[in-house]
């Protein structure tokens, strides 16, 4: 049955459900209270002020950012508690501090004792002490220093007797992104919680201070068997989830609680297909699932009501037009898809495809109701 309120939608837009968003963030979130860590939300996925107030549990966080432009937005929204976990630039602290004058606690991140004096030095003249992390690299995935590196205590050093704040140390295993299956992401988790618990342990017999240990991707996070030693869990695109984490088992196809609307525009009949407005500027150029054991070119194909048309997917996307197959290598059989038919396009990658949007059209929950419009936002 058609939904008639999906009917007056521009396509493509970007369509959000409310009970799949609410029952993934709560199984996250009941997770954690087993390990006994506190959460600290990746709102870079959502990038929506009226998304994180289902985030965070009182609202005002704690709350992690990948942008300065989100520190500001949810500053300004009384999210006070924030860990910006990219790792610092100079010429950005005087946003950093004016975010403490206006009443957020913008915590920092860095690898290198350039970044820790920069950061003791804009305190001492500010005199706002700067609290900032230590990144920790646990897979070789990106930046951070490995467990073993004599950097730590110097850069530790420079910031607690500078005078900025020691805040602890963070850690994210990137590379469990690649990790198919509960138990290699189980894996991935325990390593990444031994590389900060060790250097927490190394910053406090060196008389340093280390309240924060901190840990997080989506796929460790839904693993992670035990996680002495560490205080918090980060995660962000399982508020939403998408095709890549679907595709390693971190979730369900079913749990996926985004996808973008797309209408029928025309059809290529000797060769099969399909065509729709929802191109890569719709549903954005990655391609996460290329490398996993299903790939699902630039989206699995739903109905218009987000059940999945087995093996269709959106084989090749223009900037403007997606292609709409059978998978390659199927017995499928195209189904018949008139002109002006509303289809529904699951993403590869849930932050990739909402950042090319500039607001969610959110089903609500409650049958029946009106569709909500939460606004997002980009920038750095």
């Amino acid at each position: 049955m058609n939904d008639l309120r999906l009917a007056p939608l521009p396509t493509p837009c970007l369509l959000l459900d409310e009970a799949k968003m609410k029952r993934n963030i709560d199984r996250l979130s009941a997770r954690a209270a087993r390990l006994g860590v506190s959460e600290r939300p990746h709102l870079k996925t959502v990038k929506s002020v009226e998304a994180a107030r289902y985030v965070l549990k009182d609202g005002t966080g704690p709350a992690t950012v990948s942008t300065l432009a989100e520190a500001e937005v949810f500053a300004a929204a009384g999210i006070s508690d924030i860990c910006y976990a990219v790792g610092i630039a100079p010429g950005k602290l005087e946003r950093v501090l004016n975010l403490h004058r206006a009443g957020c606690r913008l915590t920092v991140l860095l690898d290198s004792a350039v970044q820790a004096q920069a950061v003791a030095e804009a305190s001492r003249a500010a005199g706002i002490a700067i609290p900032a992390m230590i990144e920790i690299d646990s897979d070789g995935h990106r930046s951070g220093l490995t467990p073993d590196d004599p950097a730590l205590i110097e850069i530790g050093r420079i910031l607690h007797e500078g005078c900025a704040e020691l805040e602890g140390v963070l850690c994210h295993a990137g590379e469990s992104y690649h990790a198919v299956g509960r138990a290699t992401q189980a894996e991935f988790a325990e390593i990444e919680r031994h590389a900060v618990v060790t250097c927490a342990e190394a910053l406090r017999a060196a008389g340093l201070p280390c309240p924060a240990v901190s840990v997080g991707s989506s796929p460790t996070a839904h693993a992670a068997k035990d996680l002495t030693g560490v205080t918090e869990m980060r995660a962000g695109v399982y508020v939403f989830f998408d095709l890549v984490m679907a595709g390693i088992g971190v979730c369900e196809v079913d749990d996926i609680a985004l996808s973008v609307l797309t209408t029928v525009i025309g059809h290529q009949t000797a060769k099969n297909w399909t065509i729709v407005d929802a191109g890569w500027m719709a549903m954005s150029r990655d391609r996460g699932t290329a490398a996993q054991a299903v790939d699902q070119g630039y989206g699995i194909v739903c109905d218009e009501a987000g059940i999945p048309i087995p093996d269709l997917i959106v084989l090749q996307a223009n900037q403007e037009h997606g292609v709409v197959a059978i998978r390659p290598g199927s017995n499928g059989t195209m189904p018949d898809l008139p002109v002006g038919t509303l289809l529904r396009i699951l993403p590869n990658h849930a932050c990739a495809t909402a950042a090319q949007h500039g607001r969610y059209h959110v089903l609500p929950e409650q049958d029946g109701a009106d569709l909500m419009t939460w606004e997002r936002f980009g920038g750095w």
